[in-house]
């Protein structure tokens, strides 16, 4: 009888875990679909567009004109996208230097017209409204 009542706790907890995996795997696919609009505008140059559409924490840490100016530099020499293909995606509620949250920490093995290899990481965050937004973009 006890045996039968671990068996059952045992199960129980296995649907429960099996539900928390579905519910992040719907918060990474809505992150990783609001992610890939927000790389079309960047790979179009528009990169204003892509400032306004980013999130609210994103928007105060960097003004559209330094968001601008950054991807003119960093960004636009690199040339036209050649494929980008996800590689890893990691859901976390803590970022060193940002508020606690609901984070999606997407990376990108990407090929550029001028750079052959490279790895962007996109950070979405669920911000205030509800929406996934992307909160930080880095290439190496």
């Amino acid at each position: 009888m006890a045996r039968n009542i671990a068996v059952g706790v045992a199960i129980v907890m296995l649907l429960i875990a099996g539900g928390s995996i579905a519910a992040d795997t719907g918060k990474e696919k809505a992150a990783g679909v609001a992610t890939e609009k927000w790389l079309i505008m960047v790979d179009r140059g528009n990169y204003v567009q892509s400032w306004k559409e980013a999130a609210e924490y994103f928007k105060g840490a960097v003004s559209q004109e330094q968001w601008g100016h950054s991807l003119q530099a960093v960004r636009k020499p690199l040339g036209k996208i050649i494929s980008r293909k996800v590689i890893t995606k990691t859901y976390q509620t803590t970022l060193s230097g940002a508020p606690d949250g609901e984070y999606i920490v997407i990376q990108f093995e990407t090929s550029f017209q001028n750079k052959k290899s490279a790895i962007e990481t996109v950070t979405a965050m669920l911000d205030k409204d509800g929406q996934w937004r992307v909160a930080g973009y880095f290439i190496k």
